[in-house]
């Protein structure tokens, strides 16, 4: 198969529905005062956890279907960790077989809870089921750890747990929106715009010295890989590029929003054999209506 169909085979269907509504679960608010966080290792209630309706955002639920995100190691502020988790199933015993999604079998998203962080990750599965990645948080206060895969013989999760590491934490401000992000002496402009309950064409273009770049290398089987997440509950949308022989400078997604608001974007790319994280801040705005009964993931 040549690179451009293994592309295409990737990204069919793009179109996504970032459904559900607001307000689930903890937030950590941009306050300017310092706060006390104790350390532990965020886990998983025990027993059985009731199934929430399906238009519950991705990534706002720790455990669904049956399926249970279980962190398992502590974390300590800069501190390199060799982070530890586990996804049961719906027998509580760690699930071992899991579909191969853009050349992975889980993907694995942390992000501080004021959006300032994010690492994209790849663990490592262990014999008896259990994931590693090493892991460093720089700063104390609260994270939001993601863990998106498909089981053997079931549908694609995304399942999300909050990992508090202890000190003195001061939350900052959600970045002002931008059509522009740098990063490594690259330029990445972002066209288009987030319109609440219809698919808003999304194009992000790459350039480095003022030329565009045109060979950029696939990532996991794309040319770009996008995450976006709705500022306040973290709901969580992972989307991958629509169908293209070019290898830049253009890579545009589709992205369809229930809500009115700020929205954090993450681009990975990959140019000159690294892979770099442009990030922005986009505000969903116009009176198009949220579609009701939804809920999204871009694969």
């Amino acid at each position: 198969m040549n690179a451009a169909a293994k592309l295409g085979a990737y990204v069919l269907g793009l179109t996504v529905v970032f459904g559900g509504a607001l307000g689930v679960g903890q937030v950590v608010g941009p306050t300017a005062a310092p706060a006390q966080v104790e350390e532990h290792a965020a886990t998983a209630p025990e027993g059985e956890h009731e199934q929430m309706k399906s238009d519950t955002p991705r990534g706002l639920q720790v455990s669904e279907n049956g399926y249970t995100l279980n962190p398992l190691t502590a974390v300590k502020a800069g501190e390199p960790t060799d982070f530890r988790f586990t996804v049961t199933g719906p027998d509580g015993r760690p699930v071992t077989d899991y579909q191969v999604e853009h050349d992975k079998k889980l993907h694995f998203i942390v992000v501080s809870r004021d959006l300032a962080s994010f690492q994209h990750l790849h663990p490592v599965q262990n014999g008896d089921g259990a994931w590693s990645v090493r892991l460093t948080l720089g700063n104390p206060g609260a994270y939001r750890a993601f863990a998106d895969f498909a089981p053997v013989g079931g549908g694609n999760l995304t399942l999300g747990a909050d990992l508090l590491v202890a000190g003195d934490y001061a939350p900052q401000p959600l970045p002002q929106a931008a059509r522009t992000a740098t990063v490594d002496g690259y330029t990445v402009s972002l066209a288009g715009d987030l319109v609440p309950g219809q698919a808003s064409k999304l194009t992000l273009s790459v350039s480095k010295d003022g030329e565009p770049v045109t060979d950029l290398q696939p990532y996991l089987g794309a040319y770009g890989h996008l995450v976006a997440l709705r500022a306040g509950d973290l709901a969580y949308l992972h989307v991958h590029p629509e169908e293209s022989v070019k290898a830049g400078p253009e890579i545009t997604f589709y992205a369809e929003v229930p809500s009115g608001g700020d929205y954090r974007l993450f681009l990975d790319f990959q140019h000159d054999g690294k892979v770099r994280t442009a990030d922005f801040t986009a505000r969903a705005t116009g009176a198009g209506p949220a579609q009701p009964g939804t809920s999204g993931h871009g694969h």
